[in-house]
């Protein structure tokens, strides 16, 4: 969440900022609003605090001269009463201002391009050539039931459309992906967790995805447990309510873990095959980095998860999103998106994002200068590195052949085991 005293000192800017992403300006009002009668009621209760310590002293000197102080007692128990009072009102805004501020969304960093949906998002970098082949390419949910790789109905008889069954070689690829992928990081200095996949609301809180994104998760409604939507939840509130030593960042994460998303309102021809699921692999890249240094990270993190797309020689574009096409808690971000030619679009495979202090600060998360100093908040970035389900499809597209079998890309056989599908 932002910082009460830079929304104080800058409200002109902060409102400028919640409405280029087309966010409700008005909670900044309320938010100042609360601030306000929390500073007054703490003015309040430190007149009262310093009038009581004074009344003591006078019930003391009274006592020591053996005077009847009753009533000076009976105006302190006032006193004391009217301090108890103003310290529950003190706590119940506080309440009502710390919720008020997580429903602020973090504000654009000025490179960020003006905008309000995906069309205005800007591409910035292209690599990779087109597959040429003189044969009409398939989409992947052909080559898919074609090759017996993902078995989609059955899926849905076990639990609901949108979970798919990898069947085959099509489970041995989805493994030899995830391998791969974190090979890689590890190769990039990445430590690799394997974390819960399930987090209780304090961690969906910390990342941002409560209270914004309820509709989108699955619930465990006894335990209150939420199924990560990415591992970018849990690996994000390793550290939790914890001071890191300045000299151990940047902490860089690697993790896979399943991915569970609701995906309401999803519907039609991009839900096709692998194009929109509610269960999915992913591998995810997260950093905790000094502030002075965060910009710089984000670009290397940017790089990490374009090498693993170049070392698959797939064709990808660089999104830079526009300010309305940011989620609620990102400052800046990347989309990668690869060439499916089998569809004849471009399919998002990683978003590579950072929240400077934004996620820290609702996580308490903090490191102490290694001069000394008081505790200051650090930055949090990650990338997905990457997402299988698209990868898988557009990999299918992008290696068919006529006959209709897929070459798996080198880097991929000592993983796999096999060097052909079909």
């Amino acid at each position: 969440m932002l910082d009460i005293k830079y929304i104080r000192e800058n409200p002109a800017a902060v409102r400028e900022g919640v409405g280029r992403k087309g966010e409700d300006v008005s909670r900044v009002d309320e938010a100042l609003r609360l601030d306000e009668e929390r500073r007054q009621l703490l003015q309040k209760a430190e007149a009262l605090k310093s009038t009581k310590n004074t009344v003591s002293g006078r019930v003391a000197a009274m006592k020591a001269r053996k005077e009847d102080a009753s009533a000076v007692i009976e105006e302190m128990r006032g006193v004391a009463d009217e301090i108890k009072s103003l310290d529950e009102r003190i706590r119940a805004v506080e309440d009502q201002l710390r919720a008020a501020l997580l429903l602020i969304p973090n504000l654009p960093h000025e490179s960020v391009p003006p905008g309000k949906t995906p069309a205005e998002n800007l591409p910035i970098a292209h690599w990779g050539e087109e597959p040429v082949g003189d044969f009409p390419f398939r989409p992947h949910w052909e080559l898919l039931e074609k090759l017996g790789l993902v078995d989609f109905a059955r899926g849905t008889k076990i639990t609901g459309a949108g979970f798919p069954v990898y069947v085959g070689k099509g489970a041995k690829l989805e493994r030899a992906l995830i391998n791969f992928f974190l090979d890689e990081a590890a190769a990039g200095g990445y430590t690799e967790l394997f974390p819960p996949l399930m987090v209780n609301a304090a961690s969906a809180t910390g990342t941002g995805q409560l209270p914004d994104k309820e509709d989108q998760m699955y619930v465990v409604t006894r335990d209150d447990f939420y199924l990560v939507p990415t591992a970018e939840v849990p690996v994000s509130n390793y550290y939790r309510d914890e001071i890191l030593p300045e000299e151990q960042l940047p902490v860089k994460f690697c993790a896979y873990t399943p991915c569970f998303r609701r995906e309401a309102g999803s519907y039609g021809k991009d839900v096709r095959g692998l194009n929109r699921v509610h269960q999915f692999n992913k591998v995810e890249l997260v950093k905790l980095v000094h502030p002075a240094s965060s910009y710089v990270e984000f670009e290397n993190l940017r790089q990490d998860a374009e090498r693993v797309l170049q070392k698959l020689g797939m064709k990808y574009r660089v999104l830079l999103m526009c300010a309305g096409d940011l989620g609620f808690t990102q400052a800046k971000k990347y989309d990668l998106e690869v060439w499916s030619p089998g569809q004849g679009k471009w399919l998002e495979v990683s978003s590579i994002s950072t929240f400077e202090s934004y996620q820290a600060r609702r996580m308490n998360l903090r490191y102490r200068p290694g001069k000394g100093g008081k505790p200051e908040t650090l930055h949090t970035l990650n990338a997905s590195a990457l997402a299988l389900p698209r990868i898988v499809g557009a990999l299918l597209e992008h290696y068919q052949t006529p006959e209709g079998k897929v070459v798996v890309p080198k880097v991929l056989h000592r993983y796999t085991g096999f060097e052909i599908i079909g």
